[in-house]
């Protein structure tokens, strides 16, 4: 029936690289583990071994300069830092691919050390060992987008480390302008702009709504860029200090809109990581109150992705609690 609402088929053909769905927990939820998949399962196995070989035969079915999914499995995976660097100089084949994975995981491995704290409470010795991490991050991504110019990925992390060592804004937009040249639509690279444009980070209240309602626009429907309306919001919440803040019926309707208009369009691809999608529209709907949460967390059927809800200080027990209340 839901299928048929939204003119999509009830049924929809197998997944040959789905992962099989873990036991779920009792609240009825389970983490999303390599994006669901069978092939990034393996890519992610052998990057834990430390297998560069295993690593790059991996890879073969993904585009790692265009895949954000892809390439932030690597960038989460601790332990990868400790063995990328001699891919880096020793296979000169692969060279780019390995300065992309080192670049990218030395951003997250310095935000490790930086922590989530508010910067007055971060020691100096964390703040050395985070720009020694970030300053790795921008030689290795600028080389591999060098090495590469067809590639988005090395320009929408550049924006990350840039806004972690204070670059200031034009660096960081000639890098958003370089990632949105080979993408207009990239929706990352819209999300990592709209974190930018937080207070927190220098911008100005507003700036970044705005921002993605004008990006939004020129999106075709079924388009996942509906997710930058669903991100602004929930920064907008993170900013606020009124935890009540999106409960407002103008921003249940631009939510409502914006999720029918991208994921709950029959035009709507469900690509590798799509979970990550509706996990975002799910939080941003549920902070609002809108009842469409309840048919984002159906069609979830329990996946939990980390991302948004690291903004919550329980990340699955918020998303167990929101999804039985809709």
């Amino acid at each position: 029936m839901f299928g048929k609402l939204f003119g999509r088929d009830a049924e929809r053909p197998a997944d040959p690289y789905a992962l099989p769905v873990p036991r779920r927990q009792r609240n009825g939820t389970y983490p999303l583990r390599a994006l669901g998949d069978t092939r990034v399962l393996a890519l992610v196995e052998a990057a834990d071994a430390g297998d560069w070989e295993a690593v790059k035969e991996a890879l073969a079915p993904f585009d790692l300069g265009r895949d954000h999914a892809v390439l932030g499995q690597l960038a989460d995976l601790d332990g990868v830092q400790d063995w990328i660097g001699r891919a880096v100089e020793e296979d000169k084949e692969h060279r780019a691919t390995a300065l992309l994975i080192s670049g990218t995981r030395h951003i997250g491995w310095g935000w490790e050390a930086r922590t989530s704290a508010r910067a007055v409470d971060v020691t100096r010795e964390q703040w050395r060992i985070f720009h020694e991490r970030l300053e790795i991050a921008e030689e290795h991504l600028l080389e591999a987008a060098e090495l590469r110019p067809d590639w988005i990925t090395p320009w929408r992390r550049l924006l990350t480390s840039g806004r972690g060592m204070s670059l200031g804004p034009a660096v960081n937009q000639t890098r958003r302008d370089a990632a949105l040249r080979r993408d207009p639509l990239d929706l990352d690279t819209h999300i990592e702009w709209v974190s930018q444009l937080q207070p927190r980070w220098g911008g100005e209240p507003g700036q970044a709504l705005a921002f993605a309602r004008e990006a939004y626009a020129a999106a075709p429907d079924g388009h996942r860029l509906g997710c930058v309306i669903a991100m602004a919001h929930i920064e907008e919440w993170v900013e606020s200090d009124d935890r009540d803040c999106l409960q407002d019926p103008r921003i249940r309707t631009e939510l409502r809109e914006a999720a029918e208009r991208s994921i709950l369009h029959h035009s709507y691809e469900r690509r590798l990581g799509w979970q990550g999608d509706y996990n975002t529209f799910a939080m941003a709907l549920s902070l609002a109150g809108s009842s469409t949460a309840s048919n984002v967390f159906r069609e979830l059927e329990g996946a939990f992705t980390e991302w948004p809800w690291t903004f919550m200080a329980d990340p699955q027990t918020a998303y167990a609690r929101f999804r039985k209340a809709f």
